[in-house]
């Protein structure tokens, strides 16, 4: 099942997308998108009433505009460093565990919303990842039965802005959690349908220019590893996000660097999980 979010930002909808890419709208069913939806076993629950309500439910345009699957997730948890060619491109060792760091949930945007370069940025840098949303509470759980508590996956552009998250003091996360740099969707993708998430391809142009195309099977640490292991930390509440890290191809890496200017156009995939695009525009 595809979870899907629409309307105007703030006023955003729940819905569905089909499989023939259909979209309806399931206000009938009087839930969003919640911790609680999760927590309650929303997912089987909506399940069983779209099998009496789905042809009663109106259907989407496909010109309404698409929000964020999830409604307030309660934390963004981000991997670093966590695809091989990624860290060689970075000049980075290989990390002998997960490198962790939180984007604020105030940057999460629309899938093609527009991306705003932050004041004073200079490196604004693009990052295709797959996201895990976490679908029960959980708490010092084993790697063997970690997937147990993922409800499913969505596409993430994790926008990073260089300067603020490598040459400034202090932690990752100023340079991770600027307005509309984490872009999500453009459905939630139920686990069911991912037959193996540690092997997906993604890929990210700029301009239409190939600039990422790699395959989750170059993590360092897989999705039953990093969930397992972020448990052990923090508790972790339905419909948090684990964003998973990007794979070589950041403008951070290439020589010489490259970085966002208005006017780009940045589009993003990943296998099972549909397309996103942002256009790139400056602060004002």
């Amino acid at each position: 099942m595809k979870l899907i979010r629409f309307g105007v930002i703030g006023n955003e909808k729940p819905g569905i997308q089909l499989e023939n890419e259909t979209r309806i709208d399931i206000s009938g069913f009087n839930e969003d998108y919640t911790e609680t939806f999760f927590e309650t076993y929303g997912i089987e629950r909506l399940q069983k009433w779209l099998t009496i309500n789905q042809k009663k439910c109106p259907v989407i345009s496909n010109n309404i505009r698409l929000g964020s699957p999830l409604f307030k997730p309660s934390k963004i948890i981000c991997v670093g460093v966590n695809y091989a060619k990624h860290a060689a491109e970075s000049n980075m060792k290989i990390p002998k565990e997960p490198i962790l760091f939180f984007k604020a949930t105030s940057a999460i945007v629309g899938p093609n919303d527009d991306l705003i370069i932050p004041k004073k940025s200079k490196k604004t840098d693009w990052e295709v990842e797959l996201a895990v949303v976490i679908g029960k509470k959980a708490s010092y759980i084993n790697k063997d039965n970690a997937m147990d508590y993922v409800a499913g996956y969505v596409l993430h552009n994790d926008y990073s802005e260089r300067e603020f998250q490598l040459e400034k003091e202090g932690q990752w996360v100023k340079g991770k959690s600027c307005d509309t740099f984490a872009p999500l969707g453009p459905f939630l993708v139920t686990k069911d349908e991912i037959k193996d998430p540690n092997n997906l391809n993604l890929w990210l142009k700029l301009n239409g220019e190939l600039m990422q195309n790699s395959t989750t099977s170059d993590f360092i640490f897989n999705i039953e590893t990093v969930v397992s292991y972020i448990s052990q930390f923090m508790t972790l509440l339905p419909g948090d996000i684990i964003s998973t890290g990007t794979p070589s191809g950041a403008g951070l890496g290439l020589t010489p660097q490259r970085y966002l200017k208005p006017g780009d156009i940045v589009e993003l995939g990943v296998e099972g999980l549909g397309t996103s695009k942002q256009r790139v525009k400056a602060y004002k």
